[in-house]
């Protein structure tokens, strides 16, 4: 009778499990699916494949890359400059070599400055602006041609006040009443501050020491 009973039960176990049923999905990414225990999925979830602008992978890879260009060096007075536009079927890239002419009359200056020519080379760094003004202030003008002379020292100042618009740079109304104060342009003149030094004393990078 005991078999009897456990036959039963394992039956009736039986039964049950074959009649059971799973609604739902046991894949998150899947809608709307029915898993049952045998093991059959139906899945009706649905695909959008986007086939507007930019959505193909047709399209080409940015590629425009700017040049690599080399401008180093202790001898180059050349800079480097690069660019590059990228569009969608059209890429552009440049790159060129720009004339640094600062660093130039830098180097001439002081290679004329080895061949001990002075003046030369002080008359090399006066054609900027910035170094004319500032030999300017400091009482030490850059040296002046006139009527096949040099003029240096501070006998410039009394070449300027004759003809400020042709030995002055950047002489003009905006500069006009700054420089007619600076070299006393209309007052009465003397040569009691004459400069009488040599041009080689007046550039002299260094002083000499007495012989002993």
């Amino acid at each position: 009778m005991v078999n009897n009973l456990f036959k039963a039960a394992l039956l009736l176990t039986s039964s049950l499990a074959l009649g059971t049923e799973q609604e739902g999905s046991l894949n998150t990414n899947n809608e709307n699916s029915t898993v049952n225990s045998n093991n059959v999925t139906t899945d009706e979830s649905t695909t959008n494949t986007y086939q507007g602008a930019g959505a193909a992978s047709k399209i080409p890879v940015g590629s425009a890359i700017s040049p690599s260009m080399q401008s180093t060096g202790m001898e180059t007075c050349l800079k480097a400059a690069g660019s590059s536009l990228q569009t969608v079927g059209f890429g552009w890239s440049s790159g060129k070599y720009v004339l640094d002419k600062d660093c130039n009359r830098r180097r001439d200056a002081a290679l004329l400055d080895k061949f001990n020519m002075k003046v030369a080379a002080i008359s090399m760094m006066c054609q900027s602006i910035d170094v004319w003004k500032s030999m300017f202030a400091a009482g030490t003008p850059c040296p002046v041609t006139i009527g096949g002379k040099l003029v240096a020292g501070r006998r410039s100042y009394l070449v300027m006040m004759q003809n400020p618009e042709l030995h002055i740079p950047d002489y003009g109304p905006d500069t006009e009443d700054y420089y007619k104060v600076m070299l006393n342009i209309g007052a009465e003149q003397t040569d009691e501050e004459s400069d009488n030094r040599s041009i080689s004393d007046m550039f002299r990078s260094s002083k000499q020491r007495p012989a002993k």
